[in-house]
């Protein structure tokens, strides 16, 4: 049998990090190197291919058509080398890293926990929350739940957990006699969703009804809660607050649920198409949150499907 012959190891994991978090700090920050090491062993990598790896883009570090041939190499390889090792060490579990929308967890998945937990013996879960987009990158981990189209993305491991509605929600106290007059009604608005009331007056027959200025919060669920205090309407996802419609805490402040073709979705890149962890915690979200009807439901629901073009973007 012949020798390899193979690049640096070393240079391929730090090309790989830095592929994967598009940026080579947040690369030397998981190798525990300096950025200055990370670039050189980049650098040296292109020069011994060859062939440019990234690119320096608007957004930072872009891989370059070469770039994501070896990024997906490079990762089914390490991917192949922990499942080995991490065989050979018998009982060791498989530690999963999932970057999760942070109001989805607080409300959905956190209470599900201890069941989960239960269910997925065999495997550790790391979860890493944000309310800010680009923060959750498939690359960056082993799975992200976020909100996106249900139609899969190039090279993309696609599962549709939730779909997403808006509903107006008010303290009880302000809808007791009926919907709110909204021509009336101090209107509270969330930052990321800046167009949320426009659509959800026009969807429910008010498009007479101005979007008047008001308080505006960092995030829906400080709407939320502010709603729930009575300084006013806000516009509400419905999944995630059932808790505090059952508790009293808001109502509808309307009867018009306004759907929108956007999902929470579970989504990994395709390499851990075989990762039987990963899988099980796919299957098991997607059984525990499924609607009796999901409105967007497909024949490939209950498989992961590949395909290209996706949007992972704030809710929409």
């Amino acid at each position: 049998m012949t020798g390899r012959e193979l690049p640096s190891l070393n240079a391929i994991r730090a090309f790989e990090a830095a592929a994967r978090h598009h940026s080579m700090t947040h690369a030397a920050a998981e190798l525990g190197v300096t950025a200055g090491a990370v670039s050189r062993q980049v650098r040296e990598l292109e020069e011994s291919l060859g062939r440019t790896l990234f690119v320096r883009g608007s957004k930072g570090l872009e891989l370059t058509q070469a770039g994501e041939a070896l990024s997906r190499s490079a990762g089914e390889a390490f991917d192949l080398l922990a499942t080995a090792t991490g065989g050979s060490r018998g009982s060791q579990a498989r530690r999963l890293t999932i970057g999760v929308y942070g109001f989805f967890a607080s409300r959905l998945l956190l209470p599900l926990w201890p069941q989960l937990k239960e269910n997925l013996p065999g495997a550790e879960i790391d979860l890493h929350t944000s309310s800010d987009p680009l923060d959750l990158l498939p690359g960056r981990y082993d799975a992200v739940i976020g909100v996106g189209e249900d139609r899969p993305g190039k090279g993309m491991l696609v599962r549709p957990l939730v779909p997403i509605t808006t509903v107006a929600v008010c303290a009880p106290d302000l809808a007791r006699h009926g919907p709110l007059d909204f021509a009336r009604a101090r209107l509270l608005h969330a930052r990321p969703r800046p167009d949320d009331w426009r659509r959800w007056l026009d969807y429910a027959g008010l498009s007479a009804v101005p979007v008047q200025k008001g308080s505006t919060f960092e995030s829906i669920a400080l709407a939320l809660e502010a709603a729930a205090m009575g300084l006013g309407a806000a516009i509400a996802i419905e999944a995630l607050i059932a808790g505090d419609l059952a508790a009293g805490k808001v109502m509808l402040a309307h009867p018009a649920r306004r759907p929108t073709r956007r999902h929470f979705i579970l989504q990994a890149e395709a390499r851990h198409a075989r990762d039987p962890h990963l899988l099980a915690c796919a299957d098991w979200l997607e059984a525990k949150l499924a609607s009796p009807e999901p409105p967007h439901a497909s024949p490939s629901d209950s498989a992961w499907p590949l395909g290209p073009g996706s949007a992972y973007d704030r809710p929409g």
